[in-house]
Protein backbone atom coordinates (compact mmCIF):
# COMPACT_ATOMS: atom_id res chain seq x y z
CA UNK A 1 0.00 0.00 0.00
CA UNK A 2 2.74 2.75 0.76
CA UNK A 3 5.42 1.50 -1.56
CA UNK A 4 6.42 2.23 -4.85
CA UNK A 5 5.46 6.11 -5.36
CA UNK A 6 7.83 7.99 -3.12
CA UNK A 7 5.29 10.72 -3.03
CA UNK A 8 1.64 10.42 -2.13
CA UNK A 9 -0.86 8.37 -0.25
CA UNK A 10 0.52 4.99 -2.09
CA UNK A 11 -3.13 5.27 -4.03
CA UNK A 12 -1.57 6.00 -7.25
CA UNK A 13 -0.05 9.40 -6.63
CA UNK A 14 -3.16 11.14 -6.84
CA UNK A 15 -4.37 13.67 -3.95
CA UNK A 16 -3.31 12.79 -0.20
CA UNK A 17 -0.55 13.93 1.91
CA UNK A 18 2.62 16.36 0.45
CA UNK A 19 5.81 14.88 1.57
CA UNK A 20 7.28 17.61 4.73
CA UNK A 21 10.57 19.21 3.73
CA UNK A 22 13.22 17.74 5.40
CA UNK A 23 13.95 19.90 8.98
CA UNK A 24 17.63 21.73 8.72
CA UNK A 25 19.28 19.88 11.72
CA UNK A 26 20.78 22.40 14.38
CA UNK A 27 23.86 22.70 15.08
CA UNK A 28 26.25 24.08 18.05
CA UNK A 29 28.65 26.93 17.12
CA UNK A 30 32.03 27.77 19.03
CA UNK A 31 34.27 30.30 18.99
CA UNK A 32 36.67 32.50 21.35
CA UNK A 33 36.58 35.60 23.36
CA UNK A 34 38.38 37.85 24.77
CA UNK A 35 37.87 39.40 27.76
CA UNK A 36 40.34 41.82 29.90
CA UNK A 37 41.46 40.92 33.86
CA UNK A 38 39.27 44.08 34.74
CA UNK A 39 36.19 42.44 33.41
CA UNK A 40 36.61 38.88 34.62
CA UNK A 41 37.12 40.44 37.98
CA UNK A 42 33.94 41.89 38.09
CA UNK A 43 31.90 40.94 35.26
CA UNK A 44 30.38 42.31 31.87
CA UNK A 45 27.96 42.39 29.19
CA UNK A 46 29.18 42.13 25.80
CA UNK A 47 28.38 42.52 22.11
CA UNK A 48 29.27 39.33 20.50
CA UNK A 49 28.95 39.29 16.05
CA UNK A 50 28.53 35.53 14.78
CA UNK A 51 28.83 35.53 11.03
CA UNK A 52 26.97 33.52 9.11
CA UNK A 53 26.75 32.58 5.07
CA UNK A 54 24.16 34.98 4.70
CA UNK A 55 24.06 37.09 7.46
CA UNK A 56 25.23 38.36 10.34
CA UNK A 57 23.98 38.44 13.96
CA UNK A 58 24.97 40.54 17.58
CA UNK A 59 23.88 39.01 20.82
CA UNK A 60 24.65 40.59 23.93
CA UNK A 61 26.62 38.05 26.52
CA UNK A 62 27.14 38.10 30.17
CA UNK A 63 30.32 37.61 31.35
CA UNK A 64 30.01 36.65 35.12
CA UNK A 65 32.55 37.61 37.38
CA UNK A 66 35.36 35.62 38.31
CA UNK A 67 35.64 33.52 35.30
CA UNK A 68 38.92 31.93 34.09
CA UNK A 69 40.77 31.19 31.26
CA UNK A 70 39.68 28.53 29.50
CA UNK A 71 36.03 28.47 30.43
CA UNK A 72 33.03 28.13 28.22
CA UNK A 73 30.19 30.10 28.17
CA UNK A 74 26.94 28.72 26.57
CA UNK A 75 24.35 30.56 24.74
CA UNK A 76 21.16 28.60 24.08
CA UNK A 77 19.68 28.88 20.91
CA UNK A 78 22.48 31.01 19.28
CA UNK A 79 24.19 28.13 17.27
CA UNK A 80 22.73 26.95 13.49
CA UNK A 81 19.25 26.04 13.67
CA UNK A 82 18.40 26.52 17.33
CA UNK A 83 21.77 24.84 18.03
CA UNK A 84 23.81 26.33 20.71
CA UNK A 85 26.88 28.74 20.66
CA UNK A 86 29.65 28.08 22.68
CA UNK A 87 32.41 30.80 23.89
CA UNK A 88 35.47 29.74 25.31
CA UNK A 89 37.32 32.47 27.49
CA UNK A 90 40.55 33.75 26.54
CA UNK A 91 42.29 36.02 29.21
CA UNK A 92 43.91 38.99 27.35
CA UNK A 93 47.40 40.07 28.87
CA UNK A 94 47.75 42.88 31.68
CA UNK A 95 51.03 44.99 32.10
CA UNK A 96 50.57 44.19 35.72
CA UNK A 97 49.62 41.00 36.29
CA UNK A 98 50.19 37.16 35.30
CA UNK A 99 47.15 34.74 35.67
CA UNK A 100 47.32 31.40 37.75
CA UNK A 101 43.32 30.08 38.13
CA UNK A 102 42.34 32.76 40.07
CA UNK A 103 45.22 34.03 41.39
CA UNK A 104 47.03 37.21 40.10
CA UNK A 105 50.85 37.29 40.53
CA UNK A 106 52.66 40.77 40.55
CA UNK A 107 56.31 41.00 40.38
CA UNK A 108 57.29 44.16 42.62
CA UNK A 109 60.50 45.72 41.93
CA UNK A 110 62.24 47.61 45.73
CA UNK A 111 65.37 49.12 45.39
CA UNK A 112 67.80 47.34 48.21
CA UNK A 113 67.02 50.28 50.74
CA UNK A 114 63.45 49.37 50.73
CA UNK A 115 64.31 45.91 51.20
CA UNK A 116 66.98 46.05 53.58
CA UNK A 117 65.08 49.01 55.99
CA UNK A 118 61.91 47.63 54.83
CA UNK A 119 59.16 49.95 53.32
CA UNK A 120 55.35 50.29 52.98
CA UNK A 121 54.75 50.29 48.94
CA UNK A 122 51.49 50.77 46.97
CA UNK A 123 50.98 47.85 44.70
CA UNK A 124 48.20 47.85 41.76
CA UNK A 125 45.38 45.42 41.98
CA UNK A 126 42.62 45.67 39.33
CA UNK A 127 40.28 48.08 41.52
CA UNK A 128 42.55 50.78 43.07
CA UNK A 129 46.27 50.82 44.69
CA UNK A 130 46.82 48.99 47.96
CA UNK A 131 49.81 49.71 50.43
CA UNK A 132 51.75 46.54 51.72
CA UNK A 133 54.34 46.75 54.88
CA UNK A 134 57.48 45.22 53.45
CA UNK A 135 59.69 43.95 56.39
CA UNK A 136 63.33 44.93 56.93
CA UNK A 137 65.34 42.26 55.72
CA UNK A 138 63.00 41.27 52.48
CA UNK A 139 65.12 39.12 50.19
CA UNK A 140 65.00 39.19 46.30
CA UNK A 141 62.06 36.35 45.72
CA UNK A 142 60.40 36.28 48.93
CA UNK A 143 56.64 36.60 48.50
CA UNK A 144 53.37 38.59 49.98
CA UNK A 145 49.62 37.44 49.34
CA UNK A 146 46.86 40.56 49.71
CA UNK A 147 43.62 38.10 50.10
CA UNK A 148 40.71 39.17 47.95
CA UNK A 149 42.41 40.84 45.40
CA UNK A 150 42.50 38.43 42.57
CA UNK A 151 39.89 36.93 40.28
CA UNK A 152 36.31 35.68 41.75
CA UNK A 153 35.76 35.38 45.23
CA UNK A 154 38.85 32.81 46.00
CA UNK A 155 41.40 34.72 43.90
CA UNK A 156 44.50 36.13 45.84
CA UNK A 157 47.36 38.82 44.56
CA UNK A 158 50.54 37.40 45.10
CA UNK A 159 53.46 39.64 44.87
CA UNK A 160 57.14 38.36 44.20
CA UNK A 161 59.61 40.80 45.06
CA UNK A 162 62.70 41.59 42.88
CA UNK A 163 65.23 43.55 43.91
CA UNK A 164 66.72 45.91 41.40
CA UNK A 165 70.22 48.15 42.11
CA UNK A 166 69.59 51.78 40.44
CA UNK A 167 71.95 52.76 37.86
CA UNK A 168 73.09 55.76 40.20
Amino acid sequence: MFGGQGRGNGFGGQGGFAEEPAAEESRDLEGDILVTLEEAKRGSIRTVTVRRENRTDSHQVKIPAGITEGQKLRIAGRGEHGGDLYLRIRLAKHPDFEVDGHNLIHELELAPWEAALGAEIAVPTLAAKVNIKIPAGTASGQKFRVRGHGLGKTGDLHITVKIVVPDK
